[in-house]
C-alpha cells in the first residue's frame, strides 16, 4: 500500500475540498479524520474516494499507540474555525495542543506536516499583514480563536521548524462545501440566501470614520486557490515556512454583494444595519495578504478575481443546489 496522505477537518470547507482535489489527481489513501457530530457536515463526505475516516480521538489515540498507518503528510485543518467561540480551553487543547501533538508526530516520522493558521491572528492589523516571522512576534490576535493559532505559530518559531513544516494563514476563504458553518459561512454564501428570501444584501455599518459604509476591506479568496496553495507545499517538501494565502488584493464588502448580485442576474440592492456591539471592538476593518513570501517560494498562479469567483461559486454550485 502507497503511504497515507492525512487529512484532518476532512468533512469540512476547505478539508473536504483538499480531499476532492487529491482524487482528482488520482490520490485515494487517503485518511480523512474529523467528528462529525450531529449536523448535516458528513454530506460533504458524499463522492470522495478514501481509505478510511476516523474521529479526533481515534486518531490521535493510533498515534500514541505507534498503530498509525505509513504516513507521507497530514494536511491539517482540523481546528475550530468558529471567531465567536468562548470556551478558551476548548480552543487551546483542539486548536493548539492538538495540532502540536500531530507536528511531532509527523517530525518523528519524516512525514509532510502542513496546518492551518488564520489572518485572525494579525488582529486588528496595526502591525500589517505581512508573514515575516520578526512580525509575527508583534501580532495582538483580537480574540481566542485568533490566538490559539498564533500560540502554535510561535511555538513552532520559537523551536526553529519552520524550515520543516508549512503553516498557512488563510484569508477571508469563500467557495463550495461550507453550508454546514451556519454562522461562520462566508458573505457569499449569506448574501447568495438573503437575496433569495429578501431580496436584499444586508451589510454592517462602519464605526470608523475613515470607512464608509460597506468599504471596509477584506482579503477574499476562493477555496480552489486556497487548495492550490496548500497543495504546492505538499508537493515541494524542501519549502517550509509560515505563509499567508490570500490574494494580495483587498476588496470591499460592497464589491462582493454587487458580486453576488451579479452572478444572480439581478440588480444590487444593499441595505445597511447595526453592527452587534459585542463585535464593534474585535471587528477588523481591513485584510490584505502580504504575498511576497508566498511568490518568492515558487507559488505563481495567479489568483481569481473576485468577480470570477463569486460567478463559479453562485453558477456552478449554489443555484445548482437550490
Amino acid at each position: 500500500m502507497a503511504k497515507m496522505i492525512v487529512v484532518t477537518g476532512a468533512a469540512g470547507f476547505i478539508g473536504r475540498n483538499i480531499a476532492a482535489a487529491l482524487n482528482a489527481r488520482g490520490v485515494e489513501d487517503l485518511l480523512l479524520v474529523d467528528r462529525l457530530g450531529t449536523d448535516e457536515k458528513w454530506k460533504n463526505l458524499i463522492g470522495l474516494r478514501y481509505e478510511d475516516l476516523l474521529d479526533p480521538d481515534q486518531y490521535i489515540q493510533r498515534l500514541r499507540d505507534g498503530r498509525a498507518p505509513d504516513t507521507a503528510g497530514i494536511i491539517h485543518l482540523g481546528a475550530c474555525s468558529a471567531t465567536t467561540e468562548r470556551d478558551a480551553d476548548f480552543l487551546l487543547r483542539n486548536n493548539y495542543q492538538y495540532t502540536r501533538e500531530l507536528c511531532e508526530w509527523s517530525l518523528r516520522n519524516n512525514a509532510r506536516f502542513i496546518y492551518a493558521s488564520s489572518a485572525a491572528t494579525y488582529g486588528d492589523g496595526r502591525h500589517g499583514y505581512s508573514d515575516d516571522d520578526q512580525n509575527t512576534l508583534k501580532l495582538r490576535p483580537l480574540n481566542m480563536y485568533g490566538y490559539s493559532k498564533h500560540m502554535f505559530d510561535l511555538w513552532a518559531m520559537k523551536n526553529t521548524l519552520f524550515d520543516r513544516i508549512v503553516g498557512l494563514k488563510y484569508f477571508n476563504v469563500y467557495g463550495p462545501y461550507e453550508d454546514h458553518k451556519q454562522d461562520m459561512r462566508s458573505v457569499v454564501h449569506k448574501s447568495y440566501e438573503q437575496i433569495l428570501r429578501q431580496g436584499e444584501v444586508q451589510l454592517f455599518k462602519s464605526y470608523r470614520p475613515e470607512y464608509a459604509d460597506g468599504q471596509q476591506k477584506r482579503d477574499f479568496i476562493y477555496v480552489k486557490d486556497a487548495v492550490n496553495v496548500t497543495l504546492h507545499f505538499l508537493d515541494h517538501r524542501a519549502q517550509g515556512g509560515l505563509f499567508n494565502c490570500g490574494t494580495g488584493q483587498a476588496r470591499t464588502w460592497d464589491d462582493l454583494a454587487k458580486a453576488v448580485f451579479a452572478a444572480m442576474g439581478r440588480p444590487a440592492n444593499i441595505r445597511m444595519i447595526d453592527m452587534p456591539e459585542t463585535l464593534r471592538e474585535k471587528y477588523q476593518y481591513f485584510t490584505q495578504a502580504d504575498v511576497r513570501k508566498l511568490r518568492q517560494a515558487g507559488y505563481e498562479a495567479p489568483f481569481t478575481s473576485l468577480e470570477d469567483g463569486v460567478g463559479d461559486y453562485v453558477k456552478n454550485y449554489l443555484q445548482i443546489g437550490e
